[in-house]
């Protein structure tokens, strides 16, 4: 039965929020050990400082292979929303995911790990320097961002298309760089959505924080891709129409120089006519 109206605006209202919260749910269970260890860090802070830079590592070793994983699968899920099938069963839709996608989502986790440290390395390094020094800790600051909107694209990417791991990665920095107003859209509206859950209304983070992080990421992909793919067909339709043009004037100038080959035979037949009445 359908509803219309105000009921039927209420109803999909509650329809999604079961469907955000259900996905968020799963997102957290499949992460348990990422977010113990956090939460974990975040209560010993008011200790030793020391403590959270030891749960930080213990972090960047589980997280590779619980949370992305587990991001990956809620990107699938997301994956259906956002074209359209909104209807798709929660569960065996977002543990097929979790399936498929854990190997490429792994090692794209140690590999983002890896950067992430490079880049903090890098920019506590270049930060305690002195001078003009001192001022490359921003470029790293700015990297750190792209990387942040890049592992997004990742996801985005493992679950949309199916492709090697390193052509994921690849592309998945060109989209970055090469779409710098989706990107910087990409992490505001990520950063806001984070920014709430974690300063405001705690209660999103264990229900609808990653969700709508998910969603929000995969649509700003898919607005992307459709652009990309609009083009590529613009350019696809004028270059055949360029070939095709190019067909028709070739065959006009094979018919112009058949027709002038045929006139100079007549020419020359009337030629011979008339030379043979000179002769009788």
């Amino acid at each position: 039965m359908e509803f219309r109206g105000l009921m039927g605006g209420l109803y999909r209202i509650s329809e999604w929020i079961m469907r955000l919260s259900v996905i968020n749910v799963l997102w957290v269970v499949c992460s348990i050990p990422f977010f113990y260890l956090m939460l974990a860090g975040l209560i010993a802070t008011t200790q030793s400082p020391e403590y959270f830079k030891q749960a930080l590592v213990l972090v960047a070793i589980v997280a590779p292979f619980t949370l992305f994983p587990a991001t990956a699968a809620m990107f699938t899920v997301a994956r259906k929303w956002v074209t359209g099938d909104e209807d798709v069963p929660l569960f065996k839709t977002y543990f097929r995911g979790y399936k498929e996608n854990y190997l490429q989502s792994m090692l794209g986790g140690i590999l983002f790990v890896l950067l992430t440290t490079v880049m903090y390395v890098n920019y506590t390094f270049y930060l305690r320097q002195s001078g003009t020094l001192s001022l490359l800790s921003i470029l790293f600051i700015v990297l750190a961002f792209l990387l942040i909107a890049a592992m997004f694209h990742f996801f985005s990417i493992m679950v949309h298309f199916h492709m090697k791991f390193w052509q994921i990665m690849k592309n998945a920095f060109l989209i970055t760089i090469g779409n710098p107003v989706m990107t910087v859209l990409l992490l505001v509206s990520n950063g806001v959505v984070a920014y709430i859950s974690v300063y405001h209304f705690t209660f999103l983070i264990p229900f609808f924080m990653g969700s709508l992080m998910a969603y929000a990421s995969f649509w700003n992909f898919y607005r992307i891709f459709d652009r990309m793919k609009t083009l590529s067909e613009k350019k696809q339709q004028e270059e055949e129409e360029r070939e095709q043009a190019e067909a028709e004037e070739d065959g006009r100038t094979d018919d112009a120089v058949q027709g002038g080959s045929g006139s100079s035979v007549r020419t020359d037949d009337r030629e011979g006519d008339a030379e043979d009445g000179r002769k009788s």
